[in-house]
């Protein structure tokens, strides 16, 4: 099977932990590893999640920590992912089974696989499909939750995007990528003078550690607090203006293997390590040009009725009784009305996902059915679309886009550190067996 299904594969057991055991023990399936405010983490839960990271990475021949240290990476894990959901539930966010399949079929698309192909790929890993399928919904929502609540803390000014701009004329090196490693050793809640030392001591120690030689992706599972820990710490492959400007300002120009740290950061200690490098590589990617009309639910128009309306609007488009700009700029909500609902040219990932996966299903020229994102009520009428050079083009939208990442990142982590030390948590030691 090919990697990017396995990667797929343990990314969602990192969301639910999908795996279950052949000869699970009965008695664990109740038993509660953890409280989380309203919510429980079981014990079954931690087991399934353990037994698919070591699964896959015996697949990879990846060593592993101690299971007491990779146990505990596990527990924070499955803690945060119970908070978003909890957080998910009472901001309303649903994924509907449509949405679900639509996802699931992408996926197996990107891979070049029919959903059967895909299905049968993930059951030969030994896991069990449909609760796979669920904790993709469970991505999906906690997805959603992120982008809802770190959003609205990320502003890019257009002095900021003006800046980069003018940097990126002048650099040399924009034709190089990393693929970098992070280890975050992370400060406690309000740390004292002694906790910030101890930080320092114990990220000196990991440098030590890895300048000898030992196992870059083995230390971030065991000892990294950051988000990425469970997959080695890999961040993935990014240029200098894509990546954190902390880690940019060092390394740049530096050697593959090349450890950079303790970089002090709001959260605790850095490390970082260029994993590998590569010549940019050429991306190509797709815009759309869709309109839609928008109905915001109210107190005074319900859901039913919202829809009921879309459909309504539909009908008479179908049927050449309307126009859809003229009726989106008479029903729609939001600033695109006045446009006749013109969303102009955008990749479609920058999109609410539920818009996003309804734009994957349609052909130039149709009309989608009334659909639900976190916006409201939608219909789409999807006008044309486009493959660019996304690696050439660097205009303000795709300064505003690294500049958003780049912030967005940094705030998230930030954002779940303070989500988790206003919780309720209460941690149950395992019985010794």
């Amino acid at each position: 099977m090919k990697n990017s299904v396995k990667i797929l594969a343990l990314v969602s057991s990192l969301i639910v932990g999908t795996l279950t055991p052949a000869h699970a023990d009965e008695a664990l399936v109740d038993r509660v590893a953890a409280i989380v405010n309203g919510g429980v983490v079981l014990e079954s839960e931690v087991a399934g999640l353990l037994a698919s990271i070591k699964q896959q990475a015996k697949q990879n021949n990846q060593s592993l920590p101690s299971d007491s240290a990779l146990r505990t990476q596990v527990m924070d894990k499955l803690i945060n992912d119970s908070l978003l959901i909890q957080m998910g539930e009472r901001m309303g966010i649903q994924v509907s089974d449509a949405q679900l399949d639509q996802t699931i079929a992408r996926m197996a698309q990107d891979n070049k696989l029919s959903i059967e192909q895909f299905r049968q790929n993930i059951i030969a890993d030994g896991t069990n499909y449909e609760v796979y399928r669920e904790s993709i919904r469970t991505e999906l929502i906690a997805g959603e939750v992120r982008r809802n609540s770190v959003g609205r803390r990320v502003f890019v000014s257009p002095q900021e995007i003006d800046n980069l701009l003018s940097l990126m004329k002048e650099q040399t090196n924009n034709d190089v990528e990393y693929n970098l490693g992070h280890i975050l050793i992370e400060f406690p809640a309000d740390p004292t003078q002694q906790d910030m030392e101890d930080a320092k001591t114990r990220a000196n120690k990991v440098i030590e550690l890895l300048n000898n030689g030992s196992n870059f992706a083995k230390i971030a599972i065991a000892s990294s607090g950051d988000a990425n820990a469970l997959k080695g710490g890999e961040l993935g492959w990014k240029n200098i203006n894509e990546m954190p400007t902390l880690f940019a300002d060092l390394i740049d120009g530096k050697a593959k293997d090349t450890v950079v740290g303790p970089i002090r950061t709001g959260l605790g200690y850095s490390i970082v390590k260029v994993l590998d490098i590569r010549g940019r590589q050429v991306v190509e990617v797709e815009e759309v040009r869709a309109s839609h009309i928008l109905i915001e639910p109210s107190i005074i128009l319900s859901d039913d009725k919202a829809k009921e309306l879309l459909q309504g609007l539909l009908e008479q488009v179908e049927a050449g009784e309307a126009d859809f700009s003229e009726l989106a700029k008479e029903h729609s909500d939001g600033p695109t009305a006045i446009r006749g609902g013109d969303l102009g040219w955008a990749d479609p990932k920058s999109y609410d996902p539920a818009f996003r996966d309804a734009l994957a299903s349609m052909k130039v020229g149709e009309y989608h059915k009334p659909f639900r994102s976190s916006f409201g009520w939608h219909i789409i009428q999807l006008n044309d679309r486009r493959m660019i050079d996304a690696t050439s083009q660097m205009n303000e939208k795709r300064a505003y886009q690294i500049l958003h990442s780049r912030k967005f990142g940094i705030e998230s982590a930030r954002w779940m550190k303070e989500t988790r030390d206003e919780a309720y948590i209460e941690i149950f030691e395992q019985d010794e067996k």
